[in-house]
């Protein structure tokens, strides 16, 4: 069984969709295992994207992300990396299918509502900063 990390960012916690986006994923036949509410810490965030560091975009989502709790979850599923990304839909917004979270949801790439791992060694190194009493 695969696990992986999704996060409901600050954008889809205001705009009350975390119901909304756990449907989809429990609809797609994957468990939520476990999830909190969480105001991230800047040190938190700066573990989890610390391979972004020096990009142009590094320091206002840093910025975003802590701007607001967020919806950290854990979700357990055969494919379950695959399957949270298809549901996630495309980064880019203007890329981003109808019927996906992101192109149902999101107006902008800088506030795309979800986040992902995008490996199964990703979402190992992201459940262990988001939920360490789980490693």
């Amino acid at each position: 069984m695969e696990t992986t990390l999704a996060i409901v960012k600050p954008d889809g916690v205001r705009r009350g969709l975390i119901g909304e986006i756990l449907r989809r994923y429990e609809n797609k036949g994957l468990r939520l295992k476990a999830a909190k509410i969480i105001t991230p810490t800047i040190e938190l965030l700066e573990k989890h994207y610390e391979e972004h560091k020096g990009k142009p975009y590094y320091e206002p989502l840093i910025k975003y992300m802590s701007s607001g709790p967020v919806f950290a979850m854990v979700l357990e599923g055969e494919n379950a990396v695959t399957l949270v990304r298809l549901l996630n839909g495309a980064t880019k917004v203007e890329e981003a299918l109808p019927g996906t979270i992101r192109g149902d949801f999101a107006s902008q790439t800088t506030y795309n509502i979800i986040h992902g791992s995008d490996s199964i060694e990703s979402a190992k190194r992201e459940i262990a900063l988001w939920f360490p009493e789980l490693a």
